[in-house]
């Protein structure tokens, strides 16, 4: 299988128009962070290597789901389309979330069309339903279908996916306190509730009987796809490759299985994730010593002596 990818080619296999990309956003944050942070951001302050690691590994990750071979593999496989989407979308916005510290938070918040957005669409109910609705229609068959074949439409709909997901993300792990309209026991509930409304998606691809996309079983539809990826014709494709099996290390229902897995699986500990961390701060402010005072024990259980008598 992954001697077969190496021959598609360097623009396959590592996109090199989101590299550079990604790479000038690195650099941007870097200057931004280090030696023009003073000079860009008057009132600013030294970013932890944590919040750097973080930015740095969330921009890699994107990248690497969106443009490196995890994102060609998506394109032949299923169960990597899953993984492309589950980095994509619930592991990379907390990342860039946390990463970005809060005074470039503010200058980017501050900008008259952001603050308009951010003020007018971070309702929590809002952002709860749009990304798992934008996720859940994605996944039926014939909608995916459909976006996987028509590249336009792929990207806007991937950008809106993006866009979604960030804004859900923000509710949780809002990096502005102005901003936070969520308290810690809310945003317990606000993942709780994101994961039980994702989990249907995931069960229908677990647990349907044969596969349901044409795009990973139907060879003409499969080379259209990859053909997003790959600088060639879908006949080309097709007359070199064949089909989604020379790729595939299972059956293709197989395939699918594991790509409903590997999202539940990575929604399962993003999410578990978020709820300790939220939970560890919520008892923090409950209990500042970070004790927990034992009940007072009941001094006496006869009743008091009467001072009439």
């Amino acid at each position: 299988m992954f001697e077969g990818i190496g021959q598609l080619g360097f623009r396959a296999l590592w996109s090199p128009y989101l590299l550079a990309a990604i790479t000038a956003i690195a650099l941007l944050y870097w200057f931004a962070i280090g030696s023009r942070r003073e000079r860009w951001f008057r009132e600013s302050a030294p970013v932890p290597f944590g919040k750097q690691l973080s930015m740095i590994a969330g921009l890699t990750i994107f990248y690497m789901a969106q443009g490196g071979p995890v994102d060609l593999l998506g394109h032949m496989m299923f169960s990597w389309h899953m993984l492309s989407m589950a980095l994509s979308y619930l592991v990379v916005p907390p990342l860039i979330l946390y990463g970005a510290p809060d005074w470039m938070w503010r200058r980017i918040v501050g900008i008259p069309a952001v603050n308009w957005f951010v003020r007018r669409t971070m309702n929590p109910i809002l952002t709860l339903l749009l990304f798992n609705m934008l996720f859940s229609l994605y996944h039926m068959p014939a909608i995916h279908d459909y976006v996987m074949t028509q590249y336009a439409v792929h990207t806007v709909y991937y950008v809106a996916l993006l866009i979604a997901s960030m804004m859900m993300w923000w509710n949780v792990m809002c990096p502005l306190p102005e901003y936070d309209r969520l308290s810690e026991i809310k945003k317990m509930g606000y993942v709780f509730a994101n994961g039980v409304v994702l989990t249907p998606a995931c069960a229908l691809i677990i647990f349907a009987g044969e596969p349901l996309f044409a795009t990973y079983t139907d060879p003409v539809m499969w080379a259209r796809a990859l053909g997003y990826c790959v600088p060639a014709s879908a006949d080309a494709i097709l007359a070199q490759y064949g089909g989604p099996e020379a790729f595939a290390p299972v059956n293709l229902r197989g395939d699918q299985q594991l790509g409903g897995i590997i999202m539940k699986f990575t929604q399962e500990i993003m999410y578990g994730s978020v709820l300790f961390y939220n939970f560890m701060r919520w008892f923090r402010k409950e209990n500042p010593s970070g004790k927990i005072d034992p009940i007072k024990p009941i001094e006496s259980m006869e009743p008091a002596a009467d001072p009439a008598k």
